[in-house]
């Protein structure tokens, strides 16, 4: 099973609130969210396989993360939030165990594939010499190619020092990335209330897409966090809480 973190107290009121992060985040970077969220409900945070702590596995496709997801339920009907790849692997599980969600939150992805590639940051982390890294510093130094300073603090994240390792499993991503960057061919419909979030300076979730979106997800809404980008709920985590506190609430 996924390794988890349980935030918040069981309600008779509220299902539980799952909550799946993107590729190279881990449970951890979404615990002061959680613990928002968790004032008013269960909150679980997953570690995604071949991420955090969780197992690693060569299989890292959206079926496969779906029912690692659905796992964690154990047979209880939850709210589920994804972003970015988790959003696709929560959409996956609305639309195969449409039972299994009450309302689902889409972060900024949608069920489409995408024509980027992230392999170049798996290069990069593979390319660093951890034999005598003490501290996360010394390893950004060795992140040359990463250009942006926000994202190589990000995927130092995943960095075990003391372990001298990264705890992505970093030759299973890059050899399913494909995977990662297209959609399943999921003929399913998730009829229950849905919310996608996006951000204002984000170009990963497009009008063009709200079609295919609507199609799957009959009563979707959109709704734009405006100064965000595809780390919504990292850069604007006030507007993202509530929103999706709101959205929960119905």
């Amino acid at each position: 099973m996924l390794h988890h973190v349980r935030y918040g107290a069981s309600r008779a009121d509220a299902p539980p609130l799952l909550i799946a992060h993107g590729l190279f985040g881990s449970a951890r970077n979404w615990g002061a969210i959680a613990k928002r969220l968790a004032r008013t409900r269960e909150v679980v945070v997953v570690d995604m396989r071949n991420h955090g702590a969780s197992f690693h596995d060569p299989v890292h496709d959206y079926p496969a993360m779906a029912a690692d997801l659905a796992e964690v339920m154990d047979g209880r009907p939850h709210d589920v939030l994804g972003h970015s790849m988790g959003g696709k692997a929560a959409m996956v599980l609305a639309l195969t165990r449409p039972d299994a969600v009450r309302r689902l939150i889409v972060a900024d992805i949608a069920p489409v594939r995408y024509a980027h590639t992230q392999a170049p940051l798996i290069e990069a982390m593979q390319a660093v010499d951890l034999s005598g890294v003490t501290r996360r510093s010394e390893a950004a130094a060795q992140l040359g190619d990463v250009p942006d300073d926000g994202t190589r603090a990000f995927l130092l994240q995943s960095l075990d020092v003391e372990g001298g390792r990264w705890t992505l499993n970093l030759d299973a991503l890059r050899a399913n990335m494909d995977a990662i960057m297209g959609f399943p061919d999921v003929s399913g419909r998730f009829d229950g209330p849905t919310l996608f979030l996006t951000g204002g300076r984000s170009d990963y979730l497009r009008e063009a897409h709200h079609d295919r979106i609507r199609r799957a997800f009959p009563d979707a809404t959109m709704q734009v966090i405006e100064g965000a980008g595809h780390w919504l709920h990292a850069e604007k985590p006030q507007e993202f809480v509530a929103a999706v506190a709101s959205f929960l609430d119905g």
